[in-house]
């Protein structure tokens, strides 16, 4: 069996999601030096879609000079790449060129940011039709850039996509993965997952693991105590597990948790009245060592922290960290670059180079499953929470 792997979501600390426009090669290289150093994996990256595609049918070169660079500072430091395509939405907003706005579908849960400002309108349907031309040749673009490179580990088509605008149906959903998976694969002789969420499986927004992921290498989720209303509290380490088990259930595939970790309280303080808000250093730690050794013994391929360090305090006023204060701090580092609790669980963790896990068997059936949503999900989780705690006891 494979190594574990692990590995953290990445944007720089002094720029965030502005990581392109205000492109730093010296820090994003000591941060992969860094990121080496506690011995993990891979590297989760973003391409904001503005920034490489401004106009539907016009790439920026210079957007894709700065991809290059940084897939060769991973290569230079022995890290994996997994470029996460046609960002979208990120940290509590949806970043969207101008060109994908509709009229006729106005931004709700998230505001629609850009160049332009902040638009009151959301995305068009992205899932087909001239949407999904501009977005194929983005992909073949950088597919072919990135061709047989040294750190490119698996491209991701999306980050939690379903948060822009949940497809008509699943066949749209199917198409649009199978569609860019082809022409990734064709370009770059590398194949690609999909940055599934939580949501996707307590809501019914036509995704189906087990169609969207069918070209996919292996499948992806996220997942958080916080944004979880099943959740027992904000310590839960069972959150995560029982998501990746039913992503593997409905996708019949491996599957890499690529999001998981939790807000740090502002000065270390757990506010009394905020049960799901944040946690303690400490807790943090905790918390990350609880989750990754159910993964590990369940059979996950392995898991990435979000995110690498809480970003710079001047950030704070800026969107999306306006909106979202508890943004600014699931980092594995401080602001001031000074290494948490959590940063030594994870090499701890990296430093026992675990194997990959038998998968489990599943634990629910994809068509039935969405057929009783919502009221199944709080009972399906009490029965995973039953069944796990009666295996260790008998054990």
């Amino acid at each position: 069996m494979s190594r574990f792997l692990l590995g953290v979501n990445y944007w720089p600390r002094n720029s965030a999601m502005a990581m392109w426009s205000r492109f730093d090669a010296g820090e994003i290289d000591e941060d992969f030096a860094r990121i080496a150093g506690l011995g993990l994996d891979v590297v989760r990256f973003f391409i904001l879609w503005e920034a490489f595609q401004p106009h539907h049918d016009r790439i920026d070169g210079a957007a894709v000079e700065r991809f290059e660079i940084v897939l060769d500072r991973l290569a230079a430091h022995g890290l994996r790449a997994m470029p996460t395509l046609f960002t979208g939405h990120m940290s509590g907003a949806n970043w969207l060129p101008e060109w994908t706005l509709d009229s006729r579908f106005p931004a709700h849960r998230f505001r629609s940011l850009g160049a332009y400002g902040e638009s009151s309108y959301g995305i068009a349907d992205f899932y087909s039709g001239e949407m999904l031309d501009a977005q194929r040749m983005l992909a073949r673009v950088l597919g072919r850039r990135a061709r047989d490179h040294a750190a490119l580990f698996v491209w991701d088509l999306g980050n939690e996509f379903s948060n822009l605008r949940p497809p008509s149906d699943p066949q749209s959903a199917s198409h649009w993965s199978a569609a860019l998976t082809h022409d990734l694969f064709e370009s770059s002789n590398l194949g690609a997952t999909g940055g599934l969420h939580g949501e996707d499986l307590t809501e019914d927004r036509n995704i189906r693991p087990s169609s969207i992921a069918q070209t996919w290498r292996f499948a992806t989720m996220h997942g958080y105590p916080v944004y979880s209303a099943f959740a027992r509290d904000r310590k839960d380490p069972e959150v995560v597990p029982f998501l990746y088990e039913l992503t593997s259930s409905f996708a019949s595939k491996r599957v890499l948790f690529s999001e998981f970790g939790n807000p740090t309280c502002p000065g270390g303080v757990v506010p009394q009245a905020q049960r799901l808000a944040c946690l303690s250093e400490n807790e943090m730690a905790v918390y990350a060592r609880s989750v990754l050794d159910r993964l590990h013994q369940r059979g996950a391929l392995g898991a990435l922290w979000w995110c690498w360090a809480d970003y710079a305090p001047e950030l704070a006023g800026d969107a999306p960290f306006d909106r979202a204060p508890h943004e600014l701090t699931f980092g594995l580092i401080r602001d001031d670059g000074s290494e948490k609790p959590v940063a030594r669980t994870l090499a701890q963790f990296a430093s026992e180079g675990r194997r990959v896990m038998e998968a489990p068997p599943p634990i629910a059936q994809e068509d039935a499953y969405y057929e009783m949503l919502p009221g199944v999900v709080a009972a399906a989780y009490e029965l995973y929470r039953e069944a796990h705690a009666l295996s260790e006891e008998i054990s």
